[in-house]
């Protein structure tokens, strides 16, 4: 993980939470509770998200502006996390800042039928941006690698094979003009405790309950692994991951928030130009009734 070499400024937080491609990843060495770069709490967190927002904001119109005028860019923002780590609470809360028109969520679950009998991502590229757009995966590709391992759902040797293929396609995603922004939300074991009791303990939360968090709890050694693996060998220089700490809420937010912004700073995106004589529609506008 990104060294903690210096106090970052919002924009500096991809140096302290990006990992080098291909170094080996221990998830017990990161603390899910930490807030690197944000010493503060969660009071003057709060305030420098706030303080970001407009320009988010504005970056995110521009993009959708290029994008409506035929520039090629598009972010996709991958969301990988165990249950409760908070992939919902960044849609609402990260992408909720921004214009909904230029935003796309898909959601995976587990593969329909119609699915499974097509390549694992034949249903990911049906969900994939359009040009301008930002897209969010709350889950994605990876659980193709991750849940299929940890539950035994195929061979080794179908998901192993996975790895490479999920490099190439998100080479290929970065050379066609998408920003790949992978993000993996850190809980720790007993922060998702307490987040299940409290859906428990919230009529309106039931819903969102599910009886196999429990059963993937006794499997989280294994989850953490098949976790740890996929960081090591499926980030590269074009499409790295990030580590998020996310047992403090508000932390997550300003940390994707903050890694959002600086992608799309690093745009330079201006305003397209107008494609018509905007003196001569002005007069034509004005002498009308």
């Amino acid at each position: 993980m990104g060294k903690h070499r210096r106090p970052a400024s919002p924009h500096q937080l991809s140096d302290l939470l990006r990992l080098d491609p291909g170094a080996p990843v221990d998830l017990t060495r990161i603390d899910p509770g930490s807030t690197p770069g944000s010493d503060e709490g969660k009071k003057r967190a709060r305030e420098v998200q706030a303080g970001l927002a407009p320009r988010f904001a504005d970056l995110q119109e521009r993009l959708y502006a290029q994008g409506r005028s035929g520039g090629p860019r598009r972010v996709l923002l991958v969301l990988q996390g165990m249950d409760t780590s908070g992939k919902g609470g960044v849609s609402r809360h990260v992408l909720g800042q921004v214009d909904p028109q230029g935003v796309t969520i898909a959601a995976f679950g587990a593969p329909t039928e119609e699915e499974l009998a097509h390549d694992f991502l034949w249903r990911i590229e049906r969900e994939l941006p359009a040009a301008g757009q930002i897209g969010v995966f709350d889950r994605s590709h990876y659980e193709d690698i991750v849940s299929v391992r940890v539950r035994g759902l195929a061979p080794q040797e179908v998901w192993e094979a996975r790895y490479d293929r999920i490099n190439d396609w998100e080479r290929q995603l970065v050379e066609d003009g998408t920003t790949v922004v992978k993000v993996f939300l850190h809980i720790s074991r007993a922060e998702s405790k307490e987040r299940l009791l409290a859906r428990l303990d919230d009529p309106t939360k039931h819903w969102k309950y599910k009886a196999k968090d429990v059963d993937d709890r006794a499997l989280w050694p294994a989850w953490q692994q098949a976790y740890a693996d996929v960081l090591q060998r499926c980030g590269t220089d074009v499409a790295p991951w990030f580590v998020v700490p996310a047992d403090h809420k508000w932390y997550r937010d300003l940390a994707v928030t903050s890694l959002l912004v600086e992608q799309l700073e690093r745009f330079g995106l201006g305003w397209p130009a107008a494609d018509v004589d905007v003196a001569a529609e002005r007069a034509r506008l004005l002498a009308a009734e």
